[in-house]
């Protein structure tokens, strides 16, 4: 299919401050004098919002222009993006698959032009997730780097405002706009470890990128990967529950994501108890390998992400997440980038570094994407 130029990402358009960058944001982000709805119907009625988010405000002070808020999978909780009653965005470069969630609109109106960069949120993927399923850049900075003042769900643990761009150029700017420092351009890549996690057709696309760029990592291994990924579900089930339950006496959520937060309230204990304890170890598992190494590199998805049509079937979802959920739960860095296509689908190499060090991540992102072979 040919790529398309309008991603119908955008659920309400407006012209908000001045400046030379273009820039939308998830509708889980406050604008001023706009309803923050999460692409939720029990949501269409709340009061506007009465001031920015912060990063919206930092943004607009910053000289960027607001143009719009964008859709998402309903209450940020779901991976494919398909919203069938606030609208699902088209993937602009595959057109047949689904453009990713749960920041699917913001994903889509980058890919397809329509603005220079926008914001969304990640708590378990969800800027990476849809960067990767349409083929651009997405930042995941680490845990509280970024102000979560004025978003939705307004508390989590594992919550991230990201960023996501064409190229790694508008990257470097946005993020010195947001007040988080990168290095100038880098001469050298700084020593990688690759941890293969994907599907073996993946994984061989991922390194045959880095070979292509210069780039021969040390192959590792990262314990309690499987692991991090079931506490995060845990988590975000249990915290998901905490700020959407009361929704669902409305009767207004769809069916299948009131039965996914419902789940949350099943929650036990102890479960969680053990999820910390699995947030803790693999955190230092992350750290110490960090240590050895400056950045990790792995695949972004473990598969080729699914046509709409296959993503009706629940189970060829169930697994998107297995490879950037874990860093939700650990709260470092990562970043996600394409660097080529199987059978027509995009395939994407995720970079992860150490906490504090975001900024390398651009620098990184710009240094292989100088380097790939069109």
């Amino acid at each position: 299919m040919k790529p398309v130029f309008k991603s119908n990402g955008f659920v309400e358009q407006f012209t908000l401050g001045e400046g030379d960058l273009r820039f939308a944001v998830k509708d889980t982000l406050d604008v001023a004098g706009y309803r923050t709805r999460a692409g939720c119907p029990a949501l269409a009625t709340v009061p506007v919002a009465e001031r920015h988010a912060g990063v919206v405000a930092t943004l607009l002070e910053a000289g960027c222009l607001l143009v719009g808020k964008t859709t998402l999978h309903e209450l940020a909780f779901g991976v494919t993006g398909i919203n069938p009653r606030c609208g699902t965005p088209v993937n602009p470069r595959y057109p047949s698959l689904i453009p990713g969630g749960s920041s699917s609109g913001s994903a889509a109106v980058v890919a397809s032009g329509e603005v220079d960069f926008s914001l969304g949120t990640d708590t378990g993927g969800s800027v990476r997730m849809p960067a990767a399923c349409c083929g651009i850049i997405g930042l995941k900075p680490g845990f509280g780097v970024l102000s979560r003042h004025g978003v939705m769900p307004e508390e989590s643990s594992l919550d991230c405002v990201g960023v996501f761009t064409r190229d790694a150029a508008v990257l470097r700017d946005v993020m010195i706009r947001l007040a988080i420092p990168v290095g100038e351009p880098l001469h050298a890549l700084p020593p990688m470890a690759c941890v293969l996690a994907a599907e073996p057709e993946i994984d061989a696309c991922v390194l045959e990128f880095l070979s292509q760029a210069g780039c021969t990592p040390q192959e590792t291994t990262l314990a309690l990967l499987e692991e991090a990924h079931r506490a995060g579900l845990t988590l975000i089930s249990h915290e998901n529950w905490l700020a959407s339950g009361p929704l669902l006496a409305t009767s207004l959520v769809s069916a299948d994501v009131a039965l996914r937060i419902r789940a949350g309230a099943d929650i036990t204990p102890a479960a969680l108890r053990q999820a910390e304890e699995t947030r803790i170890a693999f955190t230092a598992g992350v750290d110490a390998l960090l240590d050895k190494t400056p950045l990790l590199a792995m695949a972004t998805l473990p598969e080729l992400p699914p046509t709409l049509q296959e993503a009706k079937e629940p189970l060829s979802v169930v697994n998107l997440t297995r490879l950037v959920r874990p860093f939700n739960l650990s709260g470092h860095p990562a970043l996600t980038l394409p660097v080529g296509e199987i059978d027509g689908r995009p395939v994407a190499l995720q970079l992860i570094a150490r906490k504090g060090h975001d900024g390398l991540l651009v620098q990184a992102a710009e240094w292989l994407l100088s380097r790939r072979r069109h």
